[in-house]
C-alpha cells in the first residue's frame, strides 16, 4: 500500500476536480477525478458476501486482505508518496477504510446544494445538444424533473449528500475536512494552507493562477463536456443563479454542516448568511 493513502470526496461539483489540479502541483502528491476503487472494492465485496455461490470460500480475514491487496493493485505504479483516490462514495465507506488503510483523512468538498443543483443545470444548458447519460428520456424534461432526480436517494446529489450526512455525524468524524468550494476559490492560499494542516504535509507553494487539469473522454463518454474542467486561474465571479426561486429556497438550507454540534470534523466554510444569497462565484468550473 501507499506510504501515504487519504482521500477527496464530498458533494459534486463542489471543487473535487479543482482540487485535485491544485494538489498534485505538489510532486509529492498524486491526485485526480473518480477513481474506480471504490466500485470496485464493493463488487469485489458483493462476489464475495452472503448470497454469492463463492462465500464459503471467505472468511472475514480474507475478504479483508483481498480488499487491500485491490488498493494496492491499483495504485501500485505510482511514484508519488501521498496519494489521493477521489470517490463520492467514501464517506459512506468509513468503516471499512478503517480496517484497511491506516491513519487516512477525507477531505470532502462542499458546496451549498442549492448552488451546486445550479451548477448542473448550468452544465446542462450548455450542452443544448448533447443527451447525457446524466437523465433519461422523462428526467430530463425540465428544471424540476432533472433537480429531483439528482437529489434522490440514488442521484448524483442525493447519493453524495446522504453519505456525507452519515460520515459528518458519525464516529470516525474526526477524519473529515469539510472544504467549502466559495472559500476555496476566494481564498486558495489560506484554505490550502489548512488543508496541509489537517494533513500533517509540509507547506508547499502552489500556483493558482496555473492550475491544468481536465479528463476530456471521461465527459464525452458521459455526454457532458466540461464536466470536469478546471479553468488555468482559480478565479472568484459573481453571476445569478438560473434556478427558479422556489427550487433555490427548497435546497439552499441542505447545508446540514453549517450545524457543527454532534460532530467532530473539521470544516473551512462561510457562514450560512453569506451562502444563501443567490449571488455566488462563478464557476471555476
Amino acid at each position: 500500500m501507499p506510504r501515504t493513502l487519504h482521500f477527496i470526496s464530498g458533494l459534486p461539483r463542489s471543487g473535487s476536480t479543482l482540487l485535485a489540479g491544485i494538489l498534485r502541483q505538489n510532486p509529492r502528491m498524486h491526485a485526480a477525478m473518480s477513481s474506480p476503487v471504490a466500485g470496485l472494492l464493493n463488487s469485489v465485496l458483493e462476489q464475495m458476501g452472503a448470497g454469492s455461490e463463492s462465500y464459503p470460500f471467505f472468511n472475514e480475514a480474507r475478504r479483508k486482505t483481498m480488499c487491500r491487496a485491490l488498493i494496492d493493485a491499483y495504485y501500485a505504479d505510482i511514484p508519488q508518496p501521498v496519494i489521493f483516490d477521489t470517490n463520492r462514495q467514501w464517506t459512506a465507506r468509513l468503516h471499512q477504510l478503517a480496517e484497511l488503510v491506516e491513519g487516512f483523512k477525507v477531505v470532502c468538498c462542499v458546496r451549498n446544494p442549492a448552488w451546486v443543483m445550479d451548477s448542473f443545470e448550468l452544465i446542462h444548458r450548455k450542452n443544448p445538444f448533447d443527451y447525457s447519460r446524466m437523465f433519461n428520456a422523462a428526467s430530463r424534461q425540465t428544471v424540476y424533473s432533472r433537480c429531483e432526480t439528482m437529489m434522490s436517494a440514488a442521484g448524483a446529489v442525493g447519493g453524495a449528500w446522504t453519505a456525507l450526512k452519515e460520515a459528518y455525524y458519525g464516529p470516525l468524524s474526526e477524519r473529515l475536512l469539510l472544504v467549502d468550494y466559495d472559500l476555496l476559490t476566494q481564498h486558495p492560499g489560506r484554505t490550502l494552507e489548512l488543508i496541509y494542516r489537517f494533513l500533517g504535509e509540509p507547506a508547499f507553494a502552489h500556483d493558482f493562477d496555473n492550475v491544468e487539469y481536465s479528463e476530456n473522454e471521461f465527459d464525452l463518454n458521459l455526454g457532458v463536456k466540461g464536466l470536469h474542467d478546471v479553468q488555468r486561474k482559480v478565479a472568484f465571479k459573481a453571476r445569478r443563479s438560473i434556478l427558479p426561486p422556489d427550487l433555490f429556497a427548497k435546497y439552499q438550507d441542505m447545508d446540514f454542516w453549517q450545524d457543527q454540534a454532534g460532530t467532530e470534523a473539521g470544516i473551512i466554510a462561510p457562514r450560512r448568511a453569506d451562502t444563501q444569497k443567490r449571488l455566488i462565484p462563478e464557476e471555476t468550473p
